[in-house]
């Protein structure tokens, strides 16, 4: 992970509302590629259905295509909690497609017999995606309809071990539980990239205050103090040559040393400050709806570390979000180390290539620190960060 995802501003949210798998017509190509299992369905109509019943099961099968596209690409687009929750017109336009579309799988029974089943799959996917942990009951419901009807139908022969067989009552569920942990993780990354956009905005609109704060402040004394010093100095001009060349000698250096301070505050955004990654965690936190216990004060820390640590609470705080799942976060300083515990499920592997972990680890080395990441019981994750006291080599 990126140690600046903290930083990211609305151009790196932009990028990724258009990425194709979620944006435009590219939001349906996995929908499209789903469709391929059709084909056994395709197949049974073929083989349990002639004339005018095979016609009639095609039919049915190319409406269940095209209503699937339709209902599945707003799910495609926006997989929020926001959606999954939605009402009005979205709302209805969706429970009448998938009303549609159970009708058209009880329509394909006669004459797709069995296989018609594994339409129940698709629909097992908008039902999850949309209801999230409250499509359990039909999930379980489709399961063992696709497990036992087939069985309670004489003229299809079949029986429970057959059925187990065609995979499609195992297949229900085993999508069922993927589809959630995707949408889940969709929502995540939404729910992250929205937190990043307000932090950004609120970052920018700090800075400006600050800088608005720093300006009146530096220039207030100084620009009244240049232009009485160079009115006296005009005023002297004739009278006491020297004493107004000494005036006017002290106005350059007092501009020259305003310029620097001007520079100063305008750059001081660059710098990453214990501080100041503790007042965007605070915020990011709260964004993320985590509980925060972070320490408002910075004084126990040696100034020498004060940098570095602030790498560490931003990258932390940041894999929390991310990856924790967690619902409290707590961070925790000492003149040398530093500390932040959730009690979520775990970080992301430290081990990935480009991971923040990992390019943490190696900042920490460089300062002859040592980092420590890993469970703790009951549940939960630590990340510490310890160095050398200042001054020892």
């Amino acid at each position: 992970m990126d140690t600046n995802a903290v930083r990211a501003g609305p151009a790196d949210m932009s990028r990724a509302d258009r990425l194709p798998w979620i944006q435009g017509r590219g939001r349906l190509i996995f929908p499209l590629v789903l469709l391929v299992y059709l084909l056994y369905v395709a197949l049974a109509v073929g083989r349990y259905s002639r004339g005018a019943d095979a016609v009639c099961g095609y039919v049915i099968l190319g409406a269940f295509c095209a209503g699937w596209l339709i209902v599945i690409a707003p799910l495609s687009q926006r997989p929020s909690a926001a959606l999954a929750a939605g009402e009005g017109a979205s709302s209805r336009r969706f429970w009448i497609g998938y009303t549609i579309l159970a009708a058209l799988f009880l329509a394909e029974l006669p004459f797709a017999r069995d296989a018609a089943f594994v339409m129940c799959v698709f629909i097992t996917i908008l039902t999850v995606a949309r209801l999230g942990v409250r499509s359990l009951p039909v999930v379980i419901g489709l399961a063992l309809a696709a497990l036992f009807v087939p069985a309670i139908i004489p003229s299809w022969h079949e029986t429970v071990a057959n059925a187990f067989d065609d995979v499609t009552p195992i297949a229900i569920p085993v999508v069922a539980f993927s589809v959630f942990a995707s949408v889940r993780a969709m929502q995540a990354n939404f729910a992250l990239a929205e937190a990043r956009a307000e932090l950004a905005s609120l970052a920018a609109e700090n800075e400006r205050f600050r800088i608005a704060r720093d300006l009146h402040d530096l220039l207030g004394h100084s620009l009244t103090t240049i232009t009485v010093k160079a009115g006296l100095a005009t005023r002297l001009g004739e009278a006491d040559h020297a004493r107004a060349v000494q005036e006017m000698a002290e106005v350059e250096a007092l501009a020259r040393r305003t310029l620097a301070d001007v520079r100063t505050a305008v750059s001081n955004y660059r710098d990453v400050t214990l501080a100041g990654e503790l007042a965007t965690g605070r915020e990011l936190l709260r964004a993320a709806g985590v509980a925060a216990d972070l320490p408002r004060a910075v004084d126990v820390v040696e100034a020498a570390h004060q940098e570095l640590f602030g790498w560490v609470v931003r990258e932390g705080l940041t894999n929390v979000v991310r990856h924790a799942h967690a619902s409290s976060c707590a961070v925790r300083l000492a003149s040398s180390s530093v500390e932040i515990v959730d009690d979520g499920v775990g970080s992301a592997p430290a081990t990935t290539p480009g991971s923040g972990l990992c390019g943490l680890r190696e900042r920490v080395a460089a300062a002859g620190g040592v980092v420590e990441a890993g469970p703790v019981q009951p549940r939960g994750w630590r990340l510490r960060v310890s160095l050398a006291p200042a001054g020892i080599a």
